[in-house]
């Protein structure tokens, strides 16, 4: 029997404010919730659950996979020829801790939680950000 999370789920890296990080899969996170649940696969196939608080965090990463690329640079330029297909607002989004990411969000709004953009850069790891506003300057 197949199991319909394991088809609804997304890959994600939560950064947590105080600097931990939380590798796994989601397949209940909406921004409308204060929680979800994050999914580590363990050895042997054991899965761990762990529900999640958006309060305690930075930002979800919705990526390609858990490990990213050390040696990708990633491109942060609105104007380069490959970004130009990306629809929406261009922002760049400056979190606390100082990282900086570029992107483009069809859902700013300094009135809501959080809000998703997708990163400039076609070949970066992630797919798109949710971003929880009070984590930004």
């Amino acid at each position: 029997m197949v199991d319909n999370r394991k088809l609804r789920r997304n890959k994600v890296i939560v950064r947590f404010r105080d600097g931990k990080m939380l590798k796994g899969f989601t397949y209940d996170f909406t921004p409308m919730r204060d929680t979800f649940n994050v999914i580590s696969e363990l050895e042997g196939g054991r899965e761990r659950k762990q529900k999640v608080n958006i309060a305690d965090l930075k930002a979800i990463f919705f990526g390609k996979t858990h490990e990213g690329n050390a040696d990708h640079v990633e491109a942060n330029q609105f104007d380069e020829p490959e970004h130009l297909n990306l629809r929406g607002m261009e922002i760049t989004v400056e979190f606390h801790d100082g990282e900086i990411v570029r992107g483009k969000t069809l859902g700013y709004s300094a009135q809501r939680k959080g809000f998703f953009i997708v990163p400039v850069d076609p070949d970066s790891n992630n797919m798109r950000i949710y971003v929880i506003a009070s984590a930004v300057t």
